[in-house]
């Protein structure tokens, strides 16, 4: 590991920060000795990255050229790590599209290299439309005026990756199922740390080689021996797979929007790439570069560490950790630049008995596994109903069971603002007819706690005011409920551990619960039926 990046280092960029890929090859870069900037589309979703003060960071948009020369001026190498997975029936023209002008955009600015990564499949034969698009952008960026290096992989284990949390729900939850054909197709995976060591050395090529490049792990193994490894390093049963030849990718796909937390609209390019063998045709980048410290990650081995990193909360980045490509970006309705039009409110307030601090952790625990403090079986349906209608539903859970980040999903929310012990704001990712918001604050008033509650909702066209008067009715029971039980939590927290009351305001900062059983997470089971699922 080298030491930090001095001022004549090469400036690399990196898009897609935010991203499983980019926030991971940041800080790679970074102890690779070179400088990082990092480009985001809302950069306010990096704030709480760890290597965030180590860095140089830029907002900027493919899809709006303008952008662009700011983001690339002054720098060497170029990664380009942005592809519309589920981005609606025009992501390819999207992908085109922004492709074609960042690879005129680094022309202007005199970058050196363009770095990208694409997906391994078969020469001569018809590709889905997710990977035709995939190749399409190489290629865009391999005719362009800036010499590119295109690494290509097949399917990235490692945690919090799409393809292996599809894999690992599927040999978990499933003893027995029944899969396609294509389930017999031979897959050469990569660990992600490999994938990252190949990314990182792609920066200092010597010459300007401008090609593809295959990576691949050291196993070659069929998807079924990848779910039976699965279930084999989680200490389970070895899984029984009945081949049927009419799960077509689109059923296969929406079989696993149901029992995995991966929506079909991502499952489904996913499954479209296992259509074909997808194993890597060369290794001529192993000539050029040293195999990592120990050698390339073994199959077993990269789910071995891929389930530690899971079991230890030690999740840096995940599938969902940037917003999906065409995600509204409209401001909070009280915001000075909002254009007017109806907002509706629901906004509650509470006394709490307990501590800033100790109201705070319960907050900043909401959701994933803690539930949300609510009417369960409403919360569940509604969370069936959004899965059905292809969204997320609460399946994405949380990345850490109580520390949270602005951008971070957290079940069918993106987390929008974060002020660490006092303010929380949601933004819904849900399927609604409009743009909807969850507020939740504490606030220090005459020496008691106070916790600010409030939803808002702005909706489109006469569906979006139907919808909101339809739901109207349960309000009472999901958002009183929730402000109830949270404040219930929070005092039931403080009464079991009365050091959490004097904690102080740095504790807050952590976002952890009281170490006691009184913590939000027990709390949470103290409210009998009302807690979450």
């Amino acid at each position: 590991m080298n030491g930090p990046a001095g001022p004549d280092a090469p400036l690399v960029l990196v898009t897609g920060a935010s991203g499983y890929i980019g926030g991971r090859l940041v800080p790679a870069l970074l102890d690779a000795g070179l400088r990082v900037r990092a480009m985001a589309r809302h950069v306010e979703r990096l704030q709480d990255r760890p290597w965030r003060d180590r860095v140089e960071v830029v907002e900027a948009d493919v899809a709006d050229p303008s952008t662009l020369a700011r983001a690339l001026e002054g720098v060497d190498v170029a990664y380009y790590l942005i592809h519309m997975m589920g981005g609606g029936s025009s992501f390819a023209t999207r992908d085109r599209a922004g492709a074609q002008a960042f690879a005129a955009a680094a022309e202007r600015a005199g970058t050196r290299r363009i770095v990208y990564l694409g997906g391994i499949h078969p020469r001569g034969e018809e590709l889905s439309a997710h990977m035709a698009s995939r190749e399409e952008v190489g290629n865009i960026l391999l005719e362009g005026a800036v010499p590119a290096v295109v690494l290509r992989a097949a399917v990235i284990l490692g945690s919090g990756s799409a393809s292996f949390e599809i894999m690992r729900h599927l040999a978990e939850r499933l003893p027995v199922m029944v899969a396609p054909r294509w389930v017999r197709n031979r897959i050469q995976p990569i660990a992600v740390r490999d994938v990252l060591h190949y990314l990182v050395a792609a920066a200092t090529l010597e010459g300007t080689p401008n090609r593809t490049f295959d990576i691949g792990g050291p196993d070659v193994l069929t998807f079924a021996e990848l779910l039976h490894s699965c279930a084999r390093a989680a200490g389970l049963p070895r899984r029984r797979i009945q081949v049927v030849p009419v799960l077509t990718p689109r059923l296969a796909s929406h079989w696993i929007g149901l029992v995995t937390p991966v929506p079909t609209s991502i499952a489904r390019p996913l499954v479209e790439s296992l259509v074909h063998d997808a194993v890597a045709a060369e290794s001529d980048l192993r000539d050029l570069v040293p195999d990592p410290d120990g050698g390339l990650t073994g199959v077993d081995r990269a789910i071995e560490l891929a389930l530690a990193r899971i079991r230890d909360l030690d999740v840096t980045t995940t599938w969902h950790s940037a917003a999906p490509a065409g995600a509204p970006s409209s401001p909070l309705p009280e915001d000075p630049e909002w254009s007017g039009g109806i907002v509706r409110r629901d906004e509650r307030s509470r006394t709490v008995n307990a501590s800033p601090q100790t109201l705070w952790s319960v907050i900043e625990g909401i959701g994933g596994a803690h539930g949300w403090y609510s009417w369960r079986l409403g919360w569940v349906a509604r969370g069936l109903l959004d899965r059905v209608v292809g969204g997320p539903g609460l399946r994405r859970g949380r990345r850490h069971p109580h520390r949270l980040m602005v951008g971070e999903a957290l079940d069918w929310w993106r987390v929008e603002r974060l002020e660490r012990g006092r303010l929380l704001r949601l933004r819904a990712e849900m399927r609604v007819p409009g743009d909807a918001w969850l507020e939740l604050a504490v606030e220090k008033s005459d020496g008691r706690t106070v916790l600010h509650q409030r939803a808002l909702y702005h909706p489109r066209g006469l569906l979006g005011d139907a919808y909101w008067w339809a739901v109207w009715p349960f309000h009472g029971i999901v958002f009183g409920s929730m402000q109830r039980n949270i404040a219930r939590a929070a005092e039931n927290a403080a009464h079991d551990d009365p050091a959490a009351s004097g904690a102080t305001a740095g504790s807050a900062g952590t976002g952890a619960p009281a170490p006691s059983r009184g913590g939000p997470g027990a709390a949470s089971h103290a409210v009998d039926d009302e807690e979450s699922a």
